[in-house]
């Protein structure tokens, strides 16, 4: 299964920011919809991504006051991406190396979705669940 397919037919636009945003507006929009994590968007496309965890590095560097700060500097840059045709566990294992949990989708440089760990977990349950009934259908009509 590739992450094109996951994606498809997925009609919720991605929410994101852009670099100008102010860091206390990122952390609104991010506890408003109860998610994590952002794309961070520019005049020339995908500049980062914003993450809770940007919020609990810049609160340690630099205080209260990192939420006057602009996302642009303190989003994690460059993002990691992947494109349609990546498989589900390619993208799996490429969180798991680089430790994050969430993925922009980039065709043709532009960003057409995004990913979280998740959806990819629920995937691989899901698939997982229908591998084993079609095992226990087999067996119980051999």
């Amino acid at each position: 299964m590739t992450i094109g397919r996951l994606i498809q037919g997925r009609e919720a636009a991605v929410l994101s920011c852009r670099t100008d945003t102010l860091v206390h507006e990122a952390v609104a929009m991010l506890a408003e919809r109860r998610i994590g994590a952002m794309p961070v968007v520019d005049d020339s496309g995908l500049a980062g991504m914003f993450s809770e965890r940007d919020v609990i590095y810049g609160l340690h560097q630099h205080g209260p006051q990192v939420l006057s700060q602009t996302v642009g500097n303190v989003m994690t840059a460059p993002a990691v991406t992947v494109e349609p045709e990546t498989t589900v566990l390619q993208a799996l294992s490429l969180m798991t190396r680089r430790r994050i949990r969430h993925l922009p989708v980039l065709s043709g440089g532009t960003m057409v979705g995004l990913v979280s760990i998740g959806d990819l977990v629920k995937h691989r349950i899901d698939q997982i669940q229908s591998e084993a009934e079609a095992m226990r259908s087999y067996i119980q009509t051999a």
